[in-house]
């Protein structure tokens, strides 16, 4: 298979793709809002729908069973044309997410349910042609553009062709046993895929998909120019997914004077391949600084909206996104859309809880770096994968930053005793402290800079609900 490709300074080689240097916006940007959104919202019941409603015995097939009815009769096809969007205002939701912080936003493009949500050149199963009628990914574009956002696009579709196996099986037991889903249907392929031999979990060994993943990139590319693009996995079927990453990187670069100013986000730790761009941890975070940029991303509740989900809250959000960045991480933090395109109730309180929280701290936030230690403390995230337990933060806890001269020492819990203690800023440790203040209050705080520590009277009154930020000016 030949991939064409755009000319420029990346050939589609590790060793040229590992020339990448991640542009300062993205260095800069720290918090992301992503819409993880697509026709698998419609039942309002989870994640990874299209899959699990043809697992017998889980708990979406149960659901499926009861609400659409059997998947012999009712399948996923039937359920992509339920998706409408009817609702969907993407100006006023980009103008809730820059409020709440956002300085880059992402738009998934296709799940691994094979379905496209933008005008697709080579698919028909798309967003524009059916459900919605609407270019999903180019409206989000628009909205995010207008406000000067960075754009990004997300794609899950290099598992797609593995993970859709379980529409060609039938029940086991019950009524409907050995009666097959409709993925048997031949007439449905085009949607459910070919995959009946497949022998992979993830990413599959069969050709002809590579070639149609790399189609559906370069168009992806071709048609919105992406800031960012993100595949769910590691680099996909090697010499392909360098292909796309080359086209992604030259096609920035021929729009930038040059220079690329993309990024790829993938999530293979292996050093070969996560220096082709930015690594992503899904769900997780890590133990400590990272000397590469890195990413986290995450959800308010579930991927997919769920009825069932319980939200993170605002003040978990502002923990996440404070320890993160100490580390020299970004945030892109997905945002949970009921299928008519709105957000519920509970979204708006966190979106506002944050936008409360980032107009007063946003500075220790936003263009920093990490600085000689990302903190103090007893406590500590829990690092195990998908697991994110709030922290019973103490007094003694803090999270840093830094720009210029200025460390930012994020004080995790609120101390009523009047005063704190910075023990990583002790004279003779760290150069003389000219000033210190709380961002948000104006006037500057009284402070001795001891053997012992940096002692910090504080004022009465926070300035924020949670997760306090105290600016020290080094002379």
């Amino acid at each position: 298979m030949k991939m064409e490709i755009a000319r420029g300074p990346f050939e589609p080689t590790w060793e040229s793709l590992r020339q990448f240097d991640c542009p300062e916006w993205f260095r800069d940007a720290k918090l992301g809002i992503w819409s993880h959104w697509g026709p698998q919202s419609v039942p309002m019941y989870g994640d990874w729908y299209a899959r699990n409603m043809y697992m017998e015995g889980s708990d979406q097939y149960r659901y499926h069973l009861r609400k659409y009815g059997h998947p012999s009769k009712f399948g996923y096809k039937d359920v992509v044309k339920l998706w409408r969007a009817e609702h969907f205002d993407p100006d006023a939701l980009m103008d809730l997410y820059v409020a709440a912080g956002a300085r880059y936003f992402t738009a998934q493009a296709a799940h691994h349910d094979n379905f496209h949500n933008w005008n697709s050149r080579h698919h028909h199963w798309n967003a524009f042609e059916m459900g919605p009628n609407k270019d999903i990914v180019g409206m989000w574009r628009d909205a995010a553009l207008k406000r000067g956002l960075r754009f990004g696009i997300t794609e899950h579709i290099g598992a797609s062709f593995s993970w859709s196996k379980p529409n060609k099986g039938a029940d086991e037991s019950g009524p409907y046993a050995g009666i097959s889903y409709d993925g048997a249907n031949p007439d449905w392929v085009d949607l459910y895929l070919p995959n009946q031999n497949d022998t992979k979990d993830w990413y599959t060994d069969d050709p002809s998909w590579h070639e149609k993943w790399f189609l559906y990139m370069k168009d992806l590319i071709d048609q919105y120019q992406p800031d960012l693009l993100y595949s769910d996995g590691g680099v996909p079927f090697g010499d392909v997914g360098l292909s796309a990453i080359a086209h992604l990187y030259n096609t920035s670069a021929q729009q930038n004077s040059g220079v690329n100013q993309a990024v790829y986000n993938q999530k293979d730790r292996d050093e070969k391949v996560y220096q082709v761009g930015v690594l992503d941890i899904e769900r997780s975070q890590l133990p400590d600084i990272r000397k590469d940029v890195w990413q986290t991303d995450t959800c308010v509740g579930h991927w997919f909206y769920d009825v069932r989900a319980v939200y993170k809250t605002p003040k978990q959000v502002a923990e996440i996104l404070v320890d993160i960045v100490s580390k020299n991480g970004n945030l892109l933090l997905n945002i949970p859309q009921r299928p008519d395109g709105t957000l519920d109730d509970e979204c708006l309180w966190v979106l506002e809880g944050m936008a409360k929280w980032i107009r007063v701290n946003g500075e220790g936030i936003y263009g920093t770096r990490p600085w000689m230690q990302a903190g103090e403390g007893p406590s500590q995230v829990v690092i195990d994968h998908f697991k994110e337990n709030t922290v019973d933060w103490t007094i003694e806890d803090f999270r840093f930053t830094s720009k210029g001269n200025a460390v930012y020492a994020f004080q995790m819990k609120w101390p009523e005793g009047g005063r704190t203690v910075i023990r990583s800023m002790a004279g003779g440790k760290v150069g003389r402290v000219a000033s210190v203040e709380l961002l948000g209050v104006k006037e500057a705080l009284q402070f001795e800079q001891t053997e012992r520590g940096l002692v910090i009277a504080l004022p009465a009154q926070k300035s924020s609900d949670y997760t306090q930020c105290l600016k020290v000016v080094f002379e």
